[in-house]
């Protein structure tokens, strides 16, 4: 039988709506947004969100019953690859939440997850520290039952995206059950900033380094005691996934932008692009940006299929791995196309080749994912990996 990997009409009506709305809302912002070191004013940013939640691109993946739009994995795949297309992280204003909310109970949902997707709230999550990065089992953090009941929790969070703006923050601690999710509240006291160091990228939210010594309620836990693995689990699964989706947007945003510069321009009495030590390397790169596109949308028919969850999450790995390392690559090459103008801050070219690197980084580094995969090889096979 022969898989296809052709969107339904309805992800294709839906990654056309996110196609506009990047083309109109974001990227002639983007210049603005990079002069500004991200961020915006805040009439621009509530117009972005606004412009959001009318085209119906805030919440992809959660149920409709939580605020979210419901989408497959397939749709919203191709949703997170338009947002690829633009710099600065500016689709992060559209509103969306983390995955593990779906695990909240009915009173959490209410009290957070509801408001965050219409745009009324916003959250962080904070699992990696000092010594403990690639490696979570290295964490630290604790969750001490009190008397009658609640939580203290205390220790040091590095990279907390959002955590600068979120007024709720998902913290991992070590309970006595085991890792566990926390629902901490901004407002609640024990937080403090205690560095908020620039990056190589202009975008909307920080990533601060936050000190906890906060006292939440019983209600405050987040999935179950000692649950945070699983839950992890599957959200890592998911960025890693949405990372890879960007990035084949933003390679096809860099191909468009040098392929038009390339061919309009004139050196040594030929077209730019004309000169192979030019196309070839952006042949190159579109090959790898079909390639991984295929791979993308595999592991999102996967999910939507219910596939094993752990072949699910080795296949995310390498997409991430395959679709990060080759996004680099291509705004590098593209950088290069443009000459002295792709080193300027106003080429979208020289954006990527800062934005782009992280992704190499975060939510695991390209050796985790390596890992990730090897280890699933030898564990399940190379047919049941590579099929």
């Amino acid at each position: 039988m022969t898989t296809t990997l052709v969107p339904d009409t309805t992800s294709e009506e839906v990654a056309g709506r996110a196609r506009r709305f990047v083309d109109e809302e974001l990227i002639p912002r983007e210049q603005a947004a990079e002069a500004a070191g991200g961020r915006l004013p805040a009439e621009e940013v509530a117009a972005i969100r606004a412009a959001g939640l009318a085209a119906g691109l805030n919440g992809g993946l959660h149920a409709r019953e939580h605020g979210g739009q419901g989408w497959s994995h397939t749709t919203w795949a191709l949703v997170e690859e338009q947002f690829g297309r633009s710099t600065n992280a500016l689709s992060w204003n559209v509103p969306n939440a983390y995955n593990v909310w779906a695990a909240g109970t009915g009173e959490q949902i209410d009290r957070w997850l509801r408001p965050i997707l219409r745009g009324e709230g916003q959250d962080a999550y904070a699992v990696t520290e000092a010594d403990a990065g690639s490696d979570p089992s290295g964490i630290e953090t604790t969750a001490e039952p009190l008397p009658g009941g609640g939580w203290r929790i205390r220790g040091e969070k590095w990279f907390v995206t959002s955590g600068d703006v979120a007024n709720v923050i998902v913290v991992v601690a070590v309970a006595p059950e085991g890792p566990t999710l926390f629902a901490v509240p901004v407002d609640g006291g024990g937080i403090e900033v205690i560095d908020d160091p620039a990056f190589t990228h202009a975008y909307p939210h920080g990533h601060p380094t936050m000190r906890f010594d906060a006292t939440v309620g019983p209600d405050a836990v987040l999935g179950p005691l000692g649950g945070a693995d699983d839950l992890q689990r599957a959200w890592f699964t998911e960025e890693r996934l949405g990372i890879a989706a960007r990035g084949i947007g933003a390679m096809e945003r860099l191909l468009a932008d040098t392929l038009e510069w390339a061919t309009g321009r004139e050196q040594g009495g030929a077209r730019l692009w004309d000169h192979q030590g030019v196309s070839f390397p952006l042949a190159d790169s579109a090959a790898d940006a079909a390639a991984g596109r295929l791979l993308v949308m595999e592991v999102a028919r996967l999910a939507d299929a219910g596939a094993d969850p752990k072949v699910v999450h080795a296949k995310a790995s390498m997409a991430k791995l395959f679709v990060s390392e080759a996004a680099c690559r291509c705004a590098d090459r593209a950088v290069q196309a443009f000459g002295g103008r792709g080193y300027r801050r106003d080429n979208v070219a020289e954006r990527f080749w800062r934005e782009l690197r992280v992704d190499r980084i975060w939510e695991g580094t390209s050796e985790i994912q390596r890992l990730i995969i090897a280890r699933s090889l030898e564990r399940r096979g190379v047919a049941k990996v590579l099929r």
